[in-house]
């Protein structure tokens, strides 16, 4: 019982928002919380916590990966760099989940991000509601689809920026340099929204 309630937590807490990971006895999540209950039993508080927080790790990780796959294939006359996907710590990104993949054609650099479980969003998603911050700056709030973004780009360098909080839950961000507003959104746009919004 006291196992089940552990695995629970671990779950729980790593799950906010997140993936579900299978529960399979071969799985490093799995293994890393039973070794946590072995040392929370033996009296060994500090590797019980260092096992869980290993666990937890492993499940953003996961999250991550997720988070990857909904990346867009790079568009005509483009390539693109193999998608990155880490737990960031707080000093990166704000913290949370992030996947992020890199696209380029000739001097052309566009970068798209997705980040989850940060506290980047808060302030983010205040930007969304007040007008005032939203039209800051040059930047205008459009739709990509269905979707609220504040669009920001600057013709006299060629550079701009997309970003849209999908589900509360989800900040995406399209950065791009020497590249045209129109190239800008449709990167913007090549992004599944759709299959974001239902991740669990």
């Amino acid at each position: 019982m006291t196992r089940n309630i552990a695995t629970a937590c671990v779950l729980g807490l790593a799950l906010a928002g997140g993936s579900v990971v299978a529960e399979d006895k071969a799985d490093d999540v799995i293994t890393s919380i039973d070794e946590g209950m072995e040392y929370y039993r033996e009296g060994d508080y500090a590797e019980a916590v260092s096992s869980l927080n290993y666990a937890v790790q492993l499940i953003q990780q996961k999250k991550g990966q997720s988070l990857g796959k909904l990346l867009p294939q790079p568009l005509d006359g483009w390539t693109a760099e193999e998608v990155q996907s880490q737990a960031a710590g707080a000093a990166m990104f704000g913290g949370g989940v992030t996947a992020e993949r890199k696209y380029s054609k000739d001097n052309s650099r566009i970068t798209i991000r997705i980040v989850t479980d940060s506290p980047m969003l808060q302030g983010v998603m205040m930007m969304f509601s007040n007008p005032m911050f939203a039209n800051a700056d040059g930047a205008r709030m459009e739709r990509i689809g269905r979707q609220k973004a504040i669009v920001k780009y600057a013709a006299s360098n060629q550079s701009g920026n997309v970003q849209m909080v999908v589900k509360n839950r989800f900040l995406v961000s399209v950065d791009g340099n020497s590249v045209s507003r129109e190239e800008l959104l449709d990167y913007a746009k090549a992004i599944d929204l759709k299959k974001l919004a239902e991740l669990p």
